[in-house]
């Protein structure tokens, strides 16, 4: 794999005037070009780079609509249902977190779920973009069938991720994560690099756990987290992001000659309405503070809390430039 740097507003540049070539507005290619460029700048290379190709591919088929907008079809108090009419996954997904925190600004919590609509990236965006406004996330997506029950063969199962934020002084504290030992994303960015997984993540064709990115993308079986736990709480996440939207189901999706038109779910909660407001980041910095003090396996591999090498990888891709792949970089600029 031959690499080199990409400047982070050389890259908005491109993939604005990449989708505006394909039918997107000037603004929702602006709006979309950040998603992509911003999650790279971040080191989610495969929600960024690596998948905006495939973005551009599923718009030119039909599966994205670039002019389409979410329409609210019913709402329960602090519960309301959306549909994404198919429109961009990303911008679809802004919109309702936006949406649920509105809803929580009033009640305290804010439920949005939604049907209907794409993929939305990097899951873990919306979390940051709650948490800077002082609120807690909580948001899940299905997907098509990509993951076995425990003991099982056939993937009857999405992974699913899930995702939860919480602000804590001027970033926040994210955790984003597929059901999968690994996301497909990681998967397919680890096999452009020619590289293998560093832990098994998946079953190849011989019903064996493996490392090797390649087999674990020709069986579409990748191994749950915690084995049987993953599996249950990728379905119990299905279930919910299903009857919650009004939505498709991961065995419904999977039906599909794509994975597009998939459920969401998006909750917020408001900390300014807790009582113990006040003290809050106070309580979460001991939490952090005890958890960096364990004692070390390696000295030189300190624990890490979610998000926290976001922070890092930001400013050094900020200073040097996007790491990708030329061949990639090369294709995108051809589209």
């Amino acid at each position: 794999m031959k690499e080199f740097r990409v400047p982070y507003e050389t890259m908005k540049t491109v993939f604005q005037q990449v989708l505006q070539k394909h039918g997107f507005s000037t603004e929702k290619a602006r709006q979309c070009a950040k998603v992509f460029a911003y999650n790279s700048l971040e080191g989610i290379y495969s929600h960024g780079v690596y998948r905006f190709p495939r973005f551009v591919e599923y718009t030119l088929k039909g599966f994205v609509k670039p002019d389409a907008v979410p329409e609210k079809i019913h709402s329960a108090g602090a519960i309301e249902q959306w549909t994404g009419n198919l429109g961009p996954g990303m911008l679809n997904a802004s919109f309702c977190s936006n949406r649920a925190m509105e809803i929580a600004h009033n009640n305290g919590l804010g439920c949005v779920a939604l049907g209907n609509t794409n993929h939305w990236m990097r899951g873990g965006s919306y979390a940051w973009q709650a948490a800077k406004q002082g609120y807690v996330f909580i948001g899940w997506t299905n997907t098509e069938q990509n993951m076995p029950a425990w003991g099982a063969k056939q993937s009857k199962l999405g992974n699913n991720p899930l995702v939860i934020g919480v602000p804590w002084k001027n970033e926040a504290i994210v955790l984003d994560f597929a059901m999968t030992q690994f996301s497909y994303g990681k998967i397919e960015a680890t096999k452009i690099k020619g590289e293998q997984l560093p832990f098994e993540g998946g079953f190849n064709r011989e019903d064996q756990l493996t490392k090797n990115p390649q087999e674990i993308l020709e069986t579409m079986r990748g191994v749950p987290i915690g084995y049987w736990k993953g599996a249950g709480l990728s379905l119990l996440l299905d279930i919910l992001a299903t009857i919650l939207s009004a939505g498709l189901s991961s065995h419904q999706l999977s039906r599909q000659e794509a994975e597009y038109g998939v459920s969401q779910v998006f909750i917020t909660i408001d900390l300014k309405k807790l009582s113990n407001y006040p003290s809050i980041e106070n309580s979460i910095t001991a939490i952090i503070d005890d958890f960096k003090s364990t004692q070390l396996i390696h000295p030189d591999s300190p624990v890490k809390y979610p998000g926290e090498r976001v922070v890092k990888v930001r400013q050094e891709n900020l200073n040097w430039g996007i790491p990708v792949d030329k061949t990639i970089w090369n294709k995108i600029l051809a589209m």
